[in-house]
């Protein structure tokens, strides 16, 4: 995990926030700039998350806000977020954020060792 971090910090297309209560941390977000020929640059909402006991105090929308004002911040217009179909709690948090469901989509994935 040291080792992740610290490729994200030396990425200035990458960010990452650290929600701490009482000296803990209790939730995190990462985002970063994703860059494609088809479509305009978009800010992806890479991972969020809030600890068990700390769920529905609003850390993850503060989190939230603070990748969507570092989007701003480099000029996009647009944060998109990814979720499996499952976590049906998470579809709910985002869509009562302000996310539209525009897609759903199969992922595919080939392992190259």
């Amino acid at each position: 995990m040291r080792e992740r971090i610290h490729r994200l910090a030396e990425s200035v297309d990458r960010i990452a926030f650290v929600a701490v209560l009482e000296n803990t941390v209790v939730g995190w977000a990462d985002a970063s700039i994703e860059r494609h020929l088809q479509s305009p640059d978009v800010v992806e909402l890479g991972g969020l998350v809030v600890a068990e006991g700390h769920r529905g105090l609003g850390i993850g929308r503060r989190l939230c806000e603070a990748v969507e004002a570092w989007a701003v911040h480099q000029e996009i217009p647009r944060v998109r977020v990814r979720s499996q179909i499952k976590r049906q709690d998470a579809h709910r948090f985002y869509l009562r954020d302000g996310y539209e469901h525009i897609k759903t989509s199969a992922v595919f994935e080939k392992r190259l060792d």
